[in-house]
């Protein structure tokens, strides 16, 4: 397998750089690359730390810097070492400033800015804490999407991502035996979304979870029948209350999350009375 050296720069967390290089990464076979991160480099004595890394261990490198010197600095050293040099917003920033017919802002970190939508992200954070796995039934209708499934259908990380997108949520599990509580039963402001898993799947992952606890991974709770009539049961709720359903059972939680977010806007616009 060849290996590669990759360096990330970024004067704020790195998290879009970061993203930015997975998602190339993987559409590349048999190619392993050794990652340095460099966060928060705003000065040129940091930038020189990050030169003296790339002298080091050689490799490409992919920057969101917008301060020009701090930049300059490190696009000069790398130009010398003769290493490729990508800043990644440069398309994008470009292509706006041009159809805005605006100039191009140079604050490092300018999105991470404690604004009124930062505030609400935290809210949202704390709310879906709160109303994990059937907690604090009582204000659901304060939550913007409720999500509903069997055990192990990824109710809890999927309404984690969605928070950390600014949404409310909460989370229900529906066990056998169980009826639903009535404040499900009456919501009418958030999204109620129900996730579903392919019977299959579902019975390996319970058996993995009860191995992982040292319990009998033959109990009923990961007995392929069993979950077939779980999963069979939960889909005829969804159908009897007109609920959407998302099937978890190929997707990652990103993926999830982002065919519930149009549901969401689908059903705000429907709630709202505009056309979606």
């Amino acid at each position: 397998m060849d290996s590669y050296h990759l360096h990330l720069v970024s004067d704020a967390t790195g998290e879009t750089v970061l993203s930015m290089a997975r998602a190339c990464l993987v559409q590349f076979e048999g190619i392993n690359t050794t990652q340095h991160n460099w966060w928060l480099v705003r000065s040129q004595g940091q930038a020189e730390r990050v030169i003296a890394g790339i002298e080091d261990n050689p490799g490409i490198v992919l920057c969101t810097l917008v301060d020009g010197a701090v930049r300059s600095l490190l696009e000069e050293a790398c130009r010398r070492m003769r290493v490729p040099f990508i800043p990644v917003l440069d398309p994008v920033m470009g292509a706006l400033a041009g159809f805005f017919g605006a100039e191009v802002g140079a604050t490092p970190g300018r999105q991470y800015v404690l604004d009124a939508e930062y505030f609400a992200r935290i809210d949202a954070m704390q709310y879906t804490l709160a109303h994990d796995d059937g907690q604090l039934l009582d204000d659901l209708d304060d939550a913007d999407i409720v999500v509903i499934g069997v055990s192990r259908t990824s109710k809890t990380p999927t309404c984690m991502y969605l928070a950390n997108r600014g949404y409310k949520c909460a989370n229900y599990p529906l066990v056998p035996g169980v009826p639903l509580p009535t404040q499900l039963e009456s919501l009418r402001w958030p999204l109620v979304v129900g996730l579903t898993k392919d019977p299959k799947s579902l019975s390996d992952i319970r058996r993995s979870r009860l191995r992982f606890l040292n319990h009998d991974e033959d109990a009923e709770y990961a007995q392929f029948e069993k979950v077939r009539e779980e999963v069979a049961s939960a889909r005829k709720l969804f159908s009897r209350h007109g609920w959407p359903v998302v099937d978890v059972s190929r997707r990652s939680i990103e993926e999830a999350s982002a065919s519930i977010m149009q549901l969401h806007a689908q059903h705000a616009a429907k709630r709202d009375g505009v056309t979606a």
